[in-house]
């Protein structure tokens, strides 16, 4: 039942742009589903499902943790879109983003498995990404501008 449910969960957030979980739990219950707010809030954190920018205002859920073999365009791609700037404070690096692009762009930081990032914390526009020491962070910044410049 669980497989089948997020199974349903990517179809309809791949035709339709669901922007909250009270939506996706309405479209559930009308494909049969007996859903609560609480489940379809663990299906989205069990599918890694993430808010992107749509304009105007919107975002919509989507699918940001493809196959390990597709890794790397995608990722770089969000990143590239959502990265506004950076600034190191020690060892902690904060980036800012295009606005509701935060939690993508961390979530495609932490897909991207750079060994300089021990986490990440998101907010609107926002990420703060705790590295390990100094010099990494200057390493990961240097990384980060070769990403967003290429």
């Amino acid at each position: 039942m669980k497989k089948s449910r997020q199974n349903k969960i990517i179809e309809i957030i791949q035709k339709v742009d669901i922007d909250t979980q009270e939506e996706l739990a309405n479209r559930l219950k009308n494909a049969g589903f007996d859903v609560t707010q609480a489940t379809v809030s663990r299906d989205i954190r069990e599918l890694k499902l993430t808010k992107v920018s749509v304009g105007g205002g919107r975002q919509k859920y989507v699918v940001l943790q493809q196959e390990e073999g597709h890794l790397g365009d995608k990722y770089i791609r969000v990143l590239r879109d959502g990265f506004s700037s950076m600034e190191m404070a020690q060892n902690i690096l904060v980036i800012k983003t295009v606005s509701g692009m935060a939690m993508a762009v961390a979530a495609a930081l932490d897909a991207l498995k750079l060994p300089e990032i021990v986490g990440c914390i998101a907010g609107d526009d926002t990420i703060f990404v705790a590295v390990r020491t100094v010099e990494e962070t200057h390493l990961l910044m240097d990384k980060i501008h070769g990403f967003v410049k290429a």
